[in-house]
């Protein structure tokens, strides 16, 4: 009884293990391959529970989801032959499990290896045909779409799906800074410079100009007074004429006093002329002979000898 009992007991024993190592599951997250004596035999496996023959039979499975492979930073150099230091990562899945397990032995430290080096070819060939400055500002969009769709290609035969290639960073060597300061520099000074020469020649040509409008301004204001000048003359003219039809005399005598005003300014002033000068005409009318002086008169203290001086008159 025991013997059949322990007998029973043993038999659901290896029946256990061998069912046990006849099934195996896949996760959702998974793919799977089945090997015979190390050779593929299927890889179609969807998620959920399914069947091989112990022992013959061996079971791989591999992460199905988007990995990421974060390099350390590397040196590529540009065009003008410059160094940059370069930090990039790569989002990547399995495409085709068999491929992937055949080219890479299914090993991800292999796979990240080799698109490592794949990812590196790419932006050594792409930073090779471009400046610093469209790699660092304009044209870095332009080379992560060109990586991505080359690595894309040369990882097909991998099983590798590449999902993204992105840059992180782009530095500049410490030696290559200084020269690229330095020449950022000069090209500022150069523009800088082009614009003051702008600007003075706007300058010349402005104060050019505004002397040019001055000088014509000034010619017509000249022009106008001179103008208005002339007609008022040309007025006083006329009425001076009219006025000296009027009354000739009374005119020549009021042109003679303002001579004769304008003449003897100062009580110094002395004019030298004949006595039968045209000049003196009008004082020829009037007698301007002076009266003669009072005789004095005697004092009244009887002092014949002393003279009083002369009584004002009235």
């Amino acid at each position: 009884m025991n013997l059949n009992k322990t007998f029973i007991l043993m038999l659901l024993f290896v029946v256990a293990t061998v069912g046990s190592m006849s099934v195996f599951t896949v996760k959702q997250t998974e793919k799977a391959i089945k090997l015979l004596f190390g050779k593929v035999v299927s890889a179609d496996y969807s998620p959920g529970l399914h069947f091989k023959y112990p022992i013959a039979h061996k079971i791989r499975k591999f992460d199905a989801r988007i990995q990421t492979l974060d390099t350390l930073s590397e040196r590529f150099l540009t065009a003008e032959k410059k160094n940059v230091i370069v930090d990039f990562f790569v989002k990547w899945r399995i495409d085709d499990v068999i491929a992937y397990f055949t080219s890479v032995s299914g090993s991800q430290q292999q796979a990240s290896q080799r698109l490592s080096e794949i990812i590196a070819d790419g932006l050594r060939s792409e930073f090779g045909k471009r400046t610093i400055q469209e790699v660092v500002s304009g044209a870095r969009a332009h080379i992560m779409e060109s990586i991505t769709e080359e690595a894309k290609k040369r990882t097909k035969t991998f099983g590798i799906d590449i999902v993204d290639v992105r840059i992180k960073r782009i530095e500049l060597p410490p030696e290559v800074s200084d020269s690229v300061y330095k020449r950022m520099s000069a090209e500022r000074e150069r523009v800088a410079k082009e614009l003051r020469s702008r600007g003075e020649a706007s300058a010349v040509r402005i104060r050019a100009e505004a002397d040019r409008e001055r000088v014509e301004l000034l010619a017509k204001a000249q022009r106008d007074t001179e103008q208005i000048r002339g007609e008022g003359e040309a007025r006083a003219t006329e009425i001076y004429a009219q006025a000296y039809s009027k009354n000739p005399e009374f005119f020549a005598l009021q042109r003679s006093f303002q001579a004769y005003k304008g003449i003897f300014r100062a009580d110094s002033d002395i004019l030298l002329l004949q006595p039968d000068s045209e000049f003196f005409k009008y004082f020829k009318q009037f007698d301007l002979t002076l009266p003669p002086p009072p005789s004095p008169r005697p004092n009244q203290s009887g002092d014949n000898n002393r003279l009083q001086p002369p009584l004002t008159p009235p």
